[in-house]
Formats: structure tokens, sequence, C-alpha cells
């Protein structure tokens, strides 16, 4: 028995090292929805070569947009729930690496990605044509999953943007990324679907209205192109519909409409300049029609309203149909949502709704987050101590909650934070029962406080939690 201690000793380390290794090196994988279709259902395709052909145009739009999609590696320090075993075993810190794609946005070096793929990111580095520039994030954007970053560099091969609302559902479209780290992949396919809600965001105000592809993307093609068949961008590739983690048919990309809006506000004022029309909506169905007494399905219908929000000064009311937006037609909430998007705090549309069966039409000024018409600055207070970064929780959001304060922790490292188990998103609305209401406070109070210390706050879903500690 002796003889094999050595071996079974050799075998157990060779295992922890395996595990350790492949802990280093991963893809930043797209979003990935599990799919619960049934294992013998059968999706089928088809793409007829002899009714269409588009070779011609799909080396052309190759060749027009590969030279403006870049590789991203980034490295971060993991959390210990992202370690692996053998990081837990000895109790140890590894620096995690992963990959993804990039769209070069201008010629000076700014780079559009998913939020998604350096959100942990410590350290980022942009690839193009064998050429290593480190990276530096200018704005993300949670709710869109974007962001945009910056390398020094000139004369860069800035993408051609496209359009998105004119898109059409059964056109051709290229995906052009770096999955399972081979850079420079294109795959074909068409546009199946447009304004697409999958639910994936994770945000409190989620703007998703994807474009839907069966063009195929990998993990690694998160924050890639999607262009048209003139190599023109329409999308940023995001997330994929899967029961594998890899692909089966099930695409989705931020439409370019939105992205040029979400990165051209982050480049200015280091925040997206969200319009809010103080109201939600959802789908009018069947159950809903009859519920109200409607006579078609057609609109959305109101079920929220900030007081004293815009919608509400208007007169609309819960259980009111909104049918237009600037006399464009509106029946799904993401096609609701993506036209407030194109808008800025302080503009002007008009609103076409039913209420009491009766059709009205009003001017509506769109508000910012803070219930003004003004452009805001993200403002955001990082404590290295604490190892995260705070905001203050924004009026739209803290009345949607019910709450008159709190703070949100976000871009959590390794630190305080981070050893207290308190989750990206958290917001903290008490420490020992004393109101929080601005970062400075929050940071001044947990540098020093001592003993017992009970932390109240909400979740990004907006469930109540309470942290015990004592220090």
């Amino acid at each position: 028995m002796k003889k094999f201690i050595p071996i079974i000793f050799i075998g157990f380390a060779s295992g922890l090292a395996g595990s350790y290794t492949f802990g280093l090196f991963r893809e930043s994988e797209p979003i990935i929805i599990q799919a619960s279709t049934p294992e013998n259902k059968v999706f089928a395709s088809y793409k007829s070569q002899e009714s269409i052909n588009m070779n011609g145009d799909f080396v052309a739009a190759s060749a027009q947009s590969t030279p403006s999609v870049v590789f991203i590696q980034t490295v971060g320090t993991g959390s210990y729930q992202n370690h692996s075993w053998f990081d837990w075993f000895f109790n140890g810190n590894s620096q995690i690496s992963s990959s993804g794609s990039g769209v070069i946005f201008s010629d000076n070096g700014y780079i559009i990605t998913n939020n998604h793929v350096i959100e942990k990111a410590d350290k980022i580095e942009v690839i193009h044509e064998r050429r290593t520039y480190q990276a530096k994030v200018i704005g993300t954007d949670p709710s869109t999953d974007l962001a945009i970053l910056k390398v020094e560099a000139e004369g860069l091969p800035a993408v051609k943007i496209g359009n998105s609302k004119n898109l059409q559902i059964g056109e051709w479209v290229l995906a052009v990324g770096n999955p399972f780290n081979l850079t420079s992949t294109v795959t074909a396919g068409i546009v199946s679907a447009k304004a697409r809600n999958i639910n994936v965001v994770n945000s409190q105000f989620p703007l998703e209205s994807f474009i839907q592809t069966d063009a195929a993307i990998n993990p690694g093609n998160s924050g890639g192109a999607l262009v048209n068949s003139k190599g023109e961008l329409v999308g940023i590739n995001t997330a994929i519909l899967s029961k594998t983690g890899s692909y089966t048919g099930y695409g989705f990309a931020v439409p370019v409409d939105i992205v040029v809006k979400v990165v051209k506000d982050l480049i200015k004022y280091g925040c997206v300049q969200k319009a809010f029309i103080g109201a939600e909506v959802s789908e009018v169905n069947t159950s809903v029609a009859e519920k109200h007494h409607l006579k078609d399905l057609s609109g959305v219908i109101v079920t929220y309203l900030q007081k004293d929000g815009a919608a509400e000064k208007i007169g609309l009311k819960k259980g009111d149909i909104i049918l237009k937006l600037n006399d464009i037609p509106v029946n799904t909430r993401s096609e609701f949502e993506e036209l407030l998007a194109y808008h800025n705090p302080g503009d002007k549309i008009k609103i076409t709704f039913k209420t009491d069966s009766k059709l009205t039409d009003q001017a509506v000024t769109l508000t910012n987050r803070e219930g003004t018409t003004a452009m805001l600055v993200k403002q955001v207070t990082t404590s290295q101590n604490l190892g995260a970064s705070f905001e203050t929780v924004s009026k739209v959001e803290r009345d949607k909650l019910n709450i008159a304060n709190g703070v949100k922790i976000s871009g959590i490292k390794n630190g305080l934070i981070a050893r207290m188990g308190l989750p990206e998103g958290f917001i903290i609305t008490s420490i020992n029962k004393v109101a929080i209401n601005s970062p400075e406070e929050l940071i001044e109070i947990l540098e020093k406080i001592k003993g017992r210390v009970m932390i109240e706050g909400l979740s990004s879903n907006g469930g109540r939690s309470y942290y015990n500690f004592y220090f």
C-alpha cells in the first residue's frame, strides 16, 4: 500500500493544478439563457442557396467590417465563490483571465463592447492587428449591457454605422467577433425577430429590445459586431439562448441606434441621459383585454405611475392604453422603451392614449432620473479601503422602490464590501438604524465603525435584506 501513496499524491496534485490552470483562462461568455425546449423537438433553418446568391455581398461585408472588430482580454481578481477548488483549498487569490470582442467606434480609439465583458476587470487589453493597447473604461451602462473603452491610438478603422430601425426581419446579417479565442471570425444568418425582450439585463431599469439572429454567436463573441450586407454596424452581439452554453440558433444583439445614443452619452457625460416618462407598461393580452373590457389587443397598458411624474401630470392613469409615441404605434413593452431610449430629458413627445374609451393626444416633457430636465453627470465615489464604488440612488428609483434615501454599491473588488458578502447593486438605506443619504457618509461610517454593525437595504430586485456583522 505504501508504494501507491506517492502515485495517489501526484494524481491529486495534478488534478488541483489542472483545475487552477483552467480557471485562469476562459472566454467572456455572452449572456446565456437556458432554453426549456423539449429534447425531442427539432427546429430547422432553411437557407436556399438556389434562390439566394449572396456570396459577393458576404465577401464585401466581411472585408468592410472585420478590420473594425478587436479582441479584448481582461484580467481581474476573482471573488471566492468564483475561485477554482485549488484557490479555495489553499485560501488564495487568483487572477482570472477572460476574453471577448469589441468594435472600433472612432478612429481615435473609442471601442464599444459589452458591460459584462469588462465589469470585473482590473486590467483590459485591446488587441488589433497584432498590436496590444492598454484600455481605459470611459463609461458603462448596465441597463443596456454596453461599455465604452478608450485606447491611445490614431487612425484606427472605425466601423461604418448602419441603421437598425430600417432593418427587416429576414434580412441577411453577419456576426463578426472572436469566439473561443478564434480571432476575426465571421458567421452569417438572418434577422429572426426585432424588439425581443428576454429578461437577461440585470438592472433596475433594463432596456431590452434585442435584434434576434440565427448567425452563430458563441462565447467570446460578446461585444462583437452584427453587420448588414453592406458591412454596416446594425447591432452589438450580447446574448445567446442555449442549453449547452454554445450556439443553438438563437443570438441577440443591441440595436445600433440604441448603441450610438448610449456611447455618445457615455463619452460626453459619463452616464446615459435616460429619458423617463414616469410610467411603466406591459403588453395587452387576452386576459388583460377582458379585465379592462378592451375591444382589441392594440397598444400597451399602464401598470405603474410615478407620483408627480410627467405621465401623471398630463392625466395618464393606471389601466390606460398607450397606442402611439410620436405617431409611431407601440404594441410591446420593448417597442415602448426603445422609442423612449432615443430621446433626452427635456424632449417633448406626443403620446396617444385611450382612457375610458376616449382617445387623447397629449404632449409630454420627458425628465431625467432626478425628475428634472437637466443633463446629468455621473457621480460615483470610490473607496479603496472598502473595495467598491458608491452612488446615490436616483429619485425615480427611490420612488419606484418606495424608499426615502439610499446608496448603491457597484464595482466591487477585493475589500471590506466583498468580505461582508454585500452583492453588486445592493442599496444600503441605513447602518445601525442611521439613514444613509450619500456615498461620503457611508464610506466615513464603514471605515471607522467598530463593534456590532447592522446594515439594512434592498437587493437589486427590490427585496429588503438585513446583514449583521461584528468588527
